[in-house]
């Protein structure tokens, strides 16, 4: 039965990623967190993670000016990310979920809340590594790579799949930082490889389904939906503990 619920979860954070484009270890790590430590929830989610979010980051065809654009916020969210997961690493499972659910909740109420706003070029080339550096600095004791990454890079005026594939370059670079930090910490062995690599298929499973009802469905809506039940998962998870 806890297997169901856990496979259950990555279907349904591949779906999510299929409609929005985001949100496998958000979603993941958001309901993972109620049934194990999250230091457990996050190494189980490393290979979903990866593998969805590299099928996103190659899906597009400017890989390479987004590398030379945006490599001083990558460069920043792994160092804050290896210099963090100590703090998810060292077990504090009650500290750790209330901060993840704080985190999930002022992503939700960001995302809901904020207007469209554009970051300048000139401003962009200065908050690239401060946004990069708090990124890394939220997944390290989170596991959740959204805060504040994802409203940075909707606010630089990039293009549809441009954006995609910029958001899929993040948060690969933010899995592979976590995997890093997590092994460098001792939370992170060849033992969670098998049920991490068996969490792959429903994820995958639930992307196809997310981008087949990408068609069907307004996306606006279903984002809507999606941000609510986050906020509503990241309030009892704070509360909780």
């Amino acid at each position: 039965m806890w297997w169901l619920i856990v496979l259950g979860t990555f279907f349904l954070a591949g779906c999510v990623k299929g409609v929005t484009g985001m949100g496998l270890p958000t979603v993941a790590m958001g309901v993972l967190a109620a049934l194990m430590s999250p230091a457990w929830a996050a190494a189980l989610l490393l290979l979903p993670s990866l593998v969805t979010n590299v099928l996103q980051l190659v899906s597009g065809g400017q890989l390479s000016a987004l590398l030379r654009r945006l490599w001083p916020m990558q460069l920043a969210v792994v160092a804050g990310t290896l210099l963090a997961s100590a703090w998810l690493a060292g077990g504090a499972a009650d500290g750790t979920a209330r901060l993840l659910g704080i985190a999930l909740v002022l992503y939700a109420l960001v995302t809901l809340l904020s207007r469209p706003f554009r970051v300048s070029p000139a401003l962009e080339r200065v908050l690239a590594p401060v946004v990069g550096g708090i990124t890394g600095v939220v997944t390290g004791v989170t596991g959740v790579f959204v805060i504040p990454a994802v409203p940075f890079l909707q606010a630089l005026g990039l293009q549809r799949d441009a954006l995609v594939q910029a958001l899929g370059l993040s948060f690969t670079v933010s899995t592979l930082a976590l995997a890093a930090g997590l092994a460098l910490h001792g939370a992170l062995s060849v033992g969670h490889l098998l049920p991490s690599s068996i969490a792959v298929l429903p994820a995958l499973a639930g992307m196809w389904l997310g981008q087949r009802l990408r068609q069907r469905i307004r996306p606006a809506a279903f984002r809507t939906g999606f941000l609510i039940c986050l906020l509503l998962l990241g309030l009892e998870l704070a509360w909780r503990g």
